[in-house]
């Protein structure tokens, strides 16, 4: 038997306006500092932004742009016999959503609009559209995975 503590989940309550668990969920990741508050009207914002912009659901951009940044598979190093090999594994369900998430934070500081809620906005309609900077590291990813199919054997 493990002697390690189980992991337990923590229940995400949903938004305030939208009332959805993946709008929260996003609201965490992009917080900075514990300013919750200041991420949530960051993410409002971006939504009125996507509204004018596109004359859409922002909700259903948002959950576009989120479906087409999951990566499918990934790359993680096994070390066998004194040398490293980048092993592609499949990517967990949870842990697709929590990357694409991740990627998008990311991505909002390699653009160059001048507000942040113009550059998130921005990059959601862009990912919604498959193109952007978090299409293109998910894209990166796949290749690796491809380049080294042949260490799929050494499965952890």
């Amino acid at each position: 038997m493990s002697r390690r503590k189980k992991n337990i989940k923590k229940n995400i309550l949903p938004d305030p306006k939208f009332c959805n668990i993946d709008v929260a969920k996003f609201v965490n990741i992009l917080m900075f500092s514990g300013k919750k508050s200041l991420s949530e009207n960051i993410i409002y914002r971006a939504f009125d932004y996507i509204k004018k912009k596109t004359g859409r659901n922002p909700l259903d951009i948002f959950f576009l742009a989120i479906e087409n940044c999951k990566p499918l598979v990934e790359v993680k190093s096994r070390r066998i016999g004194g040398s490293s090999f980048q092993v592609p594994i499949e990517v967990r369900l949870t842990r697709r959503a929590t990357l694409s998430m991740r990627w998008l934070r990311e991505s909002l500081f390699k653009r160059k609009e001048k507000y942040i809620y113009h550059r998130l906005g921005q990059e959601l309609i862009d990912a919604s559209e498959n193109k952007g900077f978090t299409i293109k590291k998910r894209d990166n990813i796949h290749k690796m995975a491809e380049a080294n199919k042949t260490f799929s054997h050494f499965k952890f």
